[in-house]
């Protein structure tokens, strides 16, 4: 059995209490229990919108629903941001907006703090993770605007945790983009090494 099928199977097996069923059953359940996690995510974010590196408070409510690699990331560029600062001690230039303004869950600029959330579908990929797509509302509530991400969910530790996100392609948006990458960007771990340095990492 590989490394994959042995930890959905583990999943299933702590998720649905069962070890033996049809495969088309066992991935139906394990996508409504992937959708379960970002719903309560989302439910989290939008209740208490997170602009920025979230504190380490704000990050004690949100750990329980992300993977160790995505708490890491996160955690590299709060410290990454915290040099940008002790390097710029006058305030003299404005800091990167990742850090202050963009929705790391949601997106940049006016979309950093959605009021509503749909998830429109989930779909397993050939990794085995689940990919949710999550269509986000902003603006005012007689004329609001909308917009998809799709949020990444693993199996980690026997439980499923969001890994990452991707903010997707759209009228308004030229490029699709990775929260992981975001995240890295002027950074060499928790250094400031600018955005122009060879060594930052994309």
């Amino acid at each position: 059995m590989s490394v994959l099928r042995c930890v959905v199977f583990l999943c299933s097996i702590q998720l649905f209490g069962y070890a033996q069923a049809p495969q088309e059953h066992d991935q139906v359940g394990l996508s409504r229990q992937a959708e379960v996690i970002v719903r309560r995510f989302y439910e989290q974010l939008v209740s208490d919108p997170v602009g920025g590196i979230p504190t380490p408070k704000g990050m004690k409510v949100l750990s329980p629903y992300l993977s160790s690699s995505l708490i890491h990331w996160i955690n590299q560029a709060r410290a990454c941001r915290d040099d940008w600062f002790r390097l710029h001690p006058k305030n003299d230039e404005k800091a990167p907006s990742t850090w202050t303004e963009f929705g790391l869950f949601s997106g940049p600029d006016d979309r950093g703090h959605p009021y509503a959330f749909q998830i429109d579908k989930t779909e397993s990929e050939d990794d085995g993770s689940f990919r949710a797509y999550v269509r986000l509302t902003e603006g005012p509530r007689e004329r609001p605007w909308h917009w998809e991400v799709a949020a990444i969910v693993i199996c980690e530790n026997g439980r499923f945790v969001i890994d990452g996100v991707i903010f997707l392609k759209d009228k308004d948006v030229d490029t699709e983009s990775r929260l992981s990458e975001i995240l890295k960007r002027g950074c060499d771990g928790s250094h400031w090494v600018g955005y122009g340095n060879k060594n930052a990492k994309p």
